[in-house]
C-alpha cells in the first residue's frame, strides 16, 4: 500500500466516502445527540457558504478518500476544527498530522486568532496529535456520560514569525 497521499478541497461527490468515515469514527457506536453529521451531508452549507471563512478537505490516496478535516467559522476571530478522521489501515502514516497542519495554515491565512476543537477522552492518538501540534487542554467536560476534552491554540503571534 502506497504511503503517498494528496490533500484537496472536498466536493459533493465525496459525501458518501465522508459519511462512511464519519460513521466509522463514531466511538462505540454512540454519537452525541446534537451531532448527526448533517454538516457532512450538506458540505456546501456547512463549509462553503460563508465567503471562504470555512472549508473542508480530504486526503486522497490512489483515488480513495482516506482522511478528512473541516474548519468552521464560529466567531469573528475563532475557528473550530471538525471531523478529523483517517481511515483504518491508513493511520500512523502522517495523514492526520498533515490534515491538521493544512487546517491550521488555512486558519492563519484567514487571520483567525484562535482555533478550538473537542475530542472524546478515549481518543488517545488524536489527543497526542493535538498536543504535539501545540494545542492546549482548556477543560474536560462530561456530557451524556462521556468525557470530552476541549482544546485550543492561540494564533495571535508576531506577524514576522508566520509562514
Amino acid at each position: 500500500m502506497s504511503d503517498t497521499f494528496t490533500i484537496r478541497t472536498a466536493n459533493p461527490t465525496d459525501i458518501p466516502a465522508l459519511r462512511e468515515l464519519f460513521d466509522s469514527g463514531v466511538y462505540a457506536g454512540q454519537i452525541r445527540i446534537n451531532d448527526t453529521g448533517a454538516d457532512i451531508d450538506n458540505l456546501e452549507a456547512g463549509y462553503f457558504a460563508d465567503e471562504g471563512r470555512s472549508s473542508f478537505w480530504v486526503a486522497e490516496s490512489n483515488s480513495q478518500v482516506v482522511g478528512m478535516i473541516g474548519v468552521q467559522n464560529v466567531g469573528d476571530e475563532i475557528a473550530e476544527i471538525r471531523r478529523l478522521r483517517v481511515r483504518d489501515g491508513f493511520r500512523r502514516r502522517g495523514i492526520g498530522a498533515n490534515l491538521l497542519d493544512h487546517a491550521v495554515k488555512f486558519c492563519r491565512g484567514q487571520d483567525y486568532m484562535k482555533i478550538v476543537l473537542d475530542v472524546r477522552k478515549e481518543r488517545d492518538p488524536a489527543i497526542h496529535l493535538f498536543e504535539k501540534a501545540g494545542f492546549f487542554l482548556a477543560r474536560t467536560r462530561e456530557t451524556e456520560g462521556h468525557k470530552t476534552l476541549d482544546f485550543y491554540v492561540d494564533l495571535y503571534t508576531d506577524p514576522a514569525t508566520r509562514e
